[in-house]
């Protein structure tokens, strides 16, 4: 978005001039004869600058100027005074307000100070960006954990595809952690201060399907005794999840598709369409494509969906990732049952690396339950190893225990090579041996 100067006065003629002299001097500018209209276009996001007269009819600029302030305290505020408002502007300016001039003003004076503004507003909003970037760079790692391949590149996708208000379908197999990923899209976008409403369609009782997500009027039907409002008008400028959407009647589907396309409801017993300010993330547990093509669902609301597909790999595809994965379950563990967390020796990580986990990440998070609260994490763990022939189970085993040690020892290659009772050169030519990239030791103390 250009930067914008956004300038209020009720004087036709000075709102001509201005308007001239921004045009000639390049600057995009929005003229305007009210606060009102101003205010109206003013967010925290907004890139440009206000520029302001105090003197105006009804709601004055001083007006203007603190309610922008309240929206955004480092937004950039212009005052315009005539001779007898100079004490005033400079009380204004200890109020928050960027400079003023003084009338009549030079049009040269006036493109200056607009352009001293812009630059620090873009400045502002630079560094918020940046330091959004940063923050939800540890957040999301401390979500997604895992230095895998596919880890790594679904990360890279959330913080693109978050940044943007386009549609998601995510994908995965159950418990791989689709419901983590969609809130990580909702918190790392500009929706995360608006409500993220959750919809797990498999639970929705069908005969009242509609009405939980479009809402209805009092009398739609026997019971409804009061006005409702819907799942997708409560998450107005926030974001819908769609769980399990692959669980959705077809009945329901056209007019699912109807409310994404055209991003309005209708509740039942109503006439009046309501416009809705939502992002829609999808996930499904099966192959939608197969699902359409068994007829079990509508392939325009598939095509409408899936504008940007997101796929949460299993933990089969990303074995390296389970102790240190283990590790955060634990911790996470210790903290809801209020105990201390445990010393969690590799030969455990070890174990939980080399069993296969088809219920993933859910799956593993019960079996490190059971390890905080003093129980066999294997426990009703009846998956064998992944591996079959004998070299193959040493060589994934020995895999692991490198693995596990370096995960348990924090990363340090001194502290491995000693737990291990191997020498620095053997460690190194193992972990060459197995593919293990000196990435995975955060230390080599």
């Amino acid at each position: 978005m250009k930067q914008t100067v956004l300038f209020v006065d009720d004087e036709e003629e000075l709102r001509h001039a201005t308007s001239q002299s921004l045009m000639l001097a390049d600057i995009p500018a929005t003229i305007l004869d009210k606060a009102e209209r101003a205010l109206a276009q003013i967010s925290r996001g907004f890139p440009g600058i206000l520029v302001t007269d105090i003197r105006m009819p009804g709601h004055d600029g001083l007006w203007l100027m603190r309610k922008a302030l309240e929206v955004d305290p480092e937004f950039p505020v212009i005052l315009v005074t005539g001779h007898g408002d100079v004490n005033l502007a400079v009380q204004s300016m200890r109020e928050g307000a960027y400079d003023f001039i003084e009338k009549p003003f030079a049009p040269s004076r006036l493109i200056t100070t607009i352009q001293r503004a812009l630059e620090k507003r873009r400045l502002t909003i630079e560094n918020r960006a940046l330091k959004r970037e940063v923050g939800g760079r540890d957040k999301l790692e401390a979500r997604l954990i895992g230095r895998s391949d596919a880890m790594v590149a679904l990360r890279k996708e959330v913080r693109t595809i978050a940044a943007t208000d386009a549609d998601v379908l995510i994908t995965g197999d159950t418990g791989v952690g689709k419901d983590v990923t969609a809130h990580a899209l909702h918190d790392l976008s500009a929706r995360s201060p608006h409500p993220f409403v959750h919809i797990n369609c498999a639970a929705l009782p069908v005969e009242l399907v509609e009405s939980e997500l479009f809402g209805h009027e009092a009398g739609a039907f026997p019971g409804a005794m009061r006005a409702r409002f819907g799942k997708f008008e409560f998450a107005r400028q926030g974001t819908v999840f769609l769980d399990e959407i692959d669980s959705l009647p077809v009945t329901v589907q056209a007019k699912l598709l109807h409310a994404i396309q055209e991003r309005q409801i209708t509740r039942l017993g109503a006439n009046d369409p309501v416009t809705l300010d939502i992002r829609i993330i999808a996930a499904a547990k099966t192959d939608l494509g197969v699902a359409v093509e068994a007829g079990h669902f509508r392939a325009d609301l598939l095509y409408r969906l899936n504008v940007v597909t997101l796929h949460v790999p299993p933990l089969s595809d990303r074995r390296d990732d389970i102790p240190s994965l283990f590790i955060n379950l634990a911790a996470q563990a210790a903290a809801r049952y209020s105990k201390q967390l445990p010393d969690i020796p590799a030969e455990v990580l070890s174990a939980m690396a080399t069993q296969d986990w088809p219920g993933n990440v859910r799956e593993l998070r019960n079996a490190a339950d059971r390890f905080v609260l003093g129980l066999d994490p294997t426990a009703g763990h009846t998956s064998e190893p992944v591996v079959d022939t004998l070299a193959q189970k040493m060589a994934a085993y020995e895999r692991s225990l490198i693995l596990a040690a370096l995960t348990a020892q924090n990363g340090s290659l001194k502290h491995t090579y000693e737990a291990l009772g191997l020498s620095r050169k053997a460690l190194y030519e193992k972990m060459q041996k197995h593919g293990i990239s000196k990435a995975d030791a955060e230390n080599e103390a």
